[in-house]
């Protein structure tokens, strides 16, 4: 989701002051990164200019997970991000989105050439001919919800108000496609409400159903949960509205999840979006033919935000080339909240990072991206 801008220009709630605690690691020897960078690393985002109050990342290799934070889950108490603290994933959700969508795939419910005028009734003309595949990849020209009027409108006037997935789409129902479908990438977080709306048209199952029976239980996320309310259990870590020379705004239940749904309502924890990363590469959802569709990569499709390294996109799945290696996966931005969530190709490694603001701009973006290559790197190393 990529909202924050369109809820900056509204009043938010009352400012708070923050006081930010850093735990940095000795330093590291010479070579690849290793843990103790990715510490620094952490550290010196939350001490930037409009930097987050708190990140955290974890590492997954060899059997064992290293849990690396700085700052505050809340800049109202003492106490960095745990990662059993539940988070907004944001647009990471669409990875979950994929693993549905591939794994009935895989179980002959729809195919990936299968048109949206194949399965549903209803939608725009214009879009008849746009396909599944299309739209996992963000090759589809479907216009991007999140730019209408429509939810800037609903941000404004009812932030916390349920929005049922018929009214995402009749935001965007007279707006032409921004392109021909399959002539090139652009990202949009309306292909995901559709291919989640197919996946329940085949199955006659809502998609909350759909993502306990395939993903939530067999990859046993006993901490992860698909909401239509603002609220987030407890413990969370707060999500903030930070920028240079102003207090940090707690918006961690200014916007309701549901206008997000399938592209971005999911809520989660570091440890529980770790262990889906690794299940979501290691074929848990799916086989390794559905694997190989997914991993047919569309250069210059970025993730939003980009992820380290040179970025491609696959379906539901980026792909992230750093110096130290390749890695998998997703990122996300909500308001207050910015992921990445990768896996190397056999999911056995993974590595995630959360920080309690949304996706940053110019510096301290290139910074969140060198930090998270970094991570990529501890990982291989």
């Amino acid at each position: 989701m990529r909202n924050d801008a369109r809820i900056r220009a509204f009043r938010l709630p009352s400012p708070l002051i923050v006081v930010v605690a850093v735990a940095v690691l000795p330093a590291a020897a010479e070579g690849a990164p290793s843990p103790s960078d990715v510490q620094r690393g952490l550290a010196s985002l939350v001490a930037s200019k409009g930097g987050p109050p708190g990140a955290i990342a974890t590492l997954r290799r060899g059997g064992r997970t290293i849990v690396l934070s700085a700052g505050r889950a809340d800049i109202k108490r003492r106490g960095a991000p745990r990662s059993s603290d539940h988070m907004r994933i944001a647009s990471v959700a669409k990875a979950f989105n994929g693993a549905v969508a591939l794994h009935l795939y895989r179980r002959g419910r729809f195919g990936l050439d299968d048109s949206i005028g194949q399965h549903l009734a209803g939608m725009p003309p214009a879009w008849g001919a746009v396909t599944v595949r299309q739209m996992l990849n963000h090759t589809s020209g479907l216009p991007d919800y999140t730019k209408s009027d429509g939810f800037a409108e609903q941000v404004k006037a009812n932030p916390r108000g349920y929005v049922p997935p018929a009214q995402v789409i009749d935001w965007v129902r007279s707006e032409p496609l921004v392109f021909a479908p399959g002539s090139r990438y652009e990202y949009s977080n309306t292909d995901n409400i559709v291919v989640a709306l197919i996946a329940e048209a085949v199955t006659g199952k809502s998609y909350r159903q759909l993502l306990d029976e395939i993903v939530f239980g067999p990859a046993k996320l006993g901490k992860t949960s698909f909401p239509s309310r603002a609220a987030l259990p407890r413990p969370f870590i707060h999500g903030y509205l930070v920028a240079p020379g102003q207090r940090p705004e707690d918006v961690s239940t200014f916007l309701s999840p549901s206008g997000a749904w399938a592209s971005g309502a999911i809520v989660s924890t570091p440890a529980d979006l770790n262990a889906f990363i690794r299940s979501y590469l290691g074929l848990r959802f799916f086989g390794r033919n559905e694997q190989r569709a997914q991993m047919r990569f569309v250069a210059g499709g970025k993730s939003s935000p980009p992820g380290p390294g040179r970025n491609s996109a696959g379906l539901a799945l980026f792909r992230y080339e750093t110096r130290c290696g390749t890695v998998f996966g997703h990122t996300g931005n909500f308001p207050g909240y910015v992921q990445f969530a990768a896996a190397t190709a056999n999911g056995r490694r993974a590595v995630t990072t959360s920080l309690n603001i949304p996706t940053p701009t110019g510096r301290l973006l290139a910074k969140l991206r060198r930090v998270q290559a970094a991570a990529v790197c501890a990982l291989l190393k």
